[in-house]
């Protein structure tokens, strides 16, 4: 029976590159493989037929040949033909592996990088604007005194894994091919120790607090994270440590709202500033501002601060301080200021509505909607 297409089988185009072909491949290679479809033949088959595929595409020499001259070429030239051939299959196979399996093809024992850590740090708003210096403490391993760092009770070195002669992996067999993964014995160590340090417990390190300096620089905001490098979980049996990240966290100010670069904040006026004008004394993360309120201005006007806000960590230019003007109702009057708050009602609507323009335009407009609705 002749062999299908290459591309074909790989459900991709001619012009295919070299990432999205290995994309393709690793998609149907998980669909098909034997170890997720036990017994189905049809599927052993299908995962054996596209390995084949991507073993010549992947290969810039067979897959040149294959373009020029297709299966026949390459079977003149010595190479594909389900073989596998040119000693490059554990390396296309090793993503696969990892995807599957959960590691395992890539990965040769030995000394593991340590874990990132992620500490959650909260600010207040000026703290973040302006930068501030924090101590925090996190939970670090030292070497156990105790056993020198070895997890053995003499405190001597431990012997090397005999499953897995120190290398931290196995092979284990997986139909027709031989896959790596994590020596269970040692759980990847490459050494046991049999007499664990009563100390540590065999770990080797023990637990204790450490205390950091962080320098936050002005303009973060939150859902800043600042990377302190090495400062993560220590790595095992002497490998890189891992990171420490301090995510930020900004807590709600008492006046300000941010939004990017800029600072938000309700100012509320008296009825009487707001109708005859004046100035208002307004907070900023900088002291007191002053900000004039023009004759008969609205509740729900804007009024802008320029470079009174945020200059944000990322650069640009520095934001402004947006106030929201509010006019106040006045409440408890007495029967003295209720008559004069109705003599002056009276005076102002009896106008013709010159001093109320909206609630006259917007009475103007309900009675022409009433009238074509009656």
């Amino acid at each position: 029976m002749s062999k299908r297409d290459y591309y074909e089988v790989l459900c991709v185009v001619r012009s295919v590159s070299e990432e999205e072909l290995k994309k393709s491949y690793r998609k149907l290679a998980m669909k098909h493989h034997p170890d997720r479809n036990p017994g189905d033949k049809a599927a052993e088959e299908a995962f054996k037929e596209i390995s084949e595929a991507y073993e010549v595409l992947s290969d810039a020499e067979k897959r040149k040949i294959y373009d020029q001259y297709g299966h026949e070429g390459l079977q003149r030239g010595g190479a594909g033909g389900g073989g596998f051939g040119g000693g490059g299959f554990s390396d296309i196979f090793g993503d696969v592996f990892a995807d599957i399996f959960g590691g395992g093809g890539g990965s040769r024992g030995g000394p593991r990088r340590g874990s990132d850590l992620r500490y959650l740090l909260e600010l207040t708003l000026e703290q973040a604007v302006f930068g501030v210096t924090e101590s925090i403490k996190i939970p670090t391993w030292d070497d156990c005194s105790a056993c020198n760092g070895h997890g053995t009770a003499d405190g001597k070195k431990p012997r090397e894994c005999p499953t897995c002669q120190g290398s931290g992996q196995v092979q284990v067999r997986q139909g027709f091919f031989v896959l790596q993964q994590t020596c269970p014995h040692c759980r990847g160590r490459g050494v046991s120790v049999t007499d664990p340090c009563k100390s540590c417990r065999g770990v080797g390190k023990l637990k204790r607090d450490k205390t950091l300096e962080v320098k936050i620089p002005p303009g973060v905001d939150t859902g800043d994270r600042i990377r302190l490098s090495g400062e993560g979980e220590p790595g095992d049996r002497g490998a890189q440590s891992g990171d420490l990240y301090v995510q930020i966290n900004v807590k709600p100010h008492e006046f300000f709202e941010r939004d990017g670069s800029d600072l938000y904040c309700t100012v509320p006026v008296s009825i009487v500033t707001a109708t005859l004008g004046g100035e208002l004394e307004v907070p900023t993360l900088k002291g007191k501002a002053s900000l004039k309120v023009p004759e008969g201005t609205q509740s729900g006007k804007t009024f802008k601060l320029r470079g009174m806000g945020v200059k944000s960590v990322r650069g640009g230019p520095q934001g402004d301080l947006i106030c929201n003007l509010v006019v106040e109702v006045p409440v408890d009057l007495n029967r003295k200021q209720k008559d004069l708050l109705r003599a002056f009602g009276e005076a102002v609507d009896g106008d013709s509505g010159k001093h109320t323009p909206e609630s006259a335009g917007w009475l103007s407009k309900a009675k022409q909607f009433f009238d074509k609705i009656a």
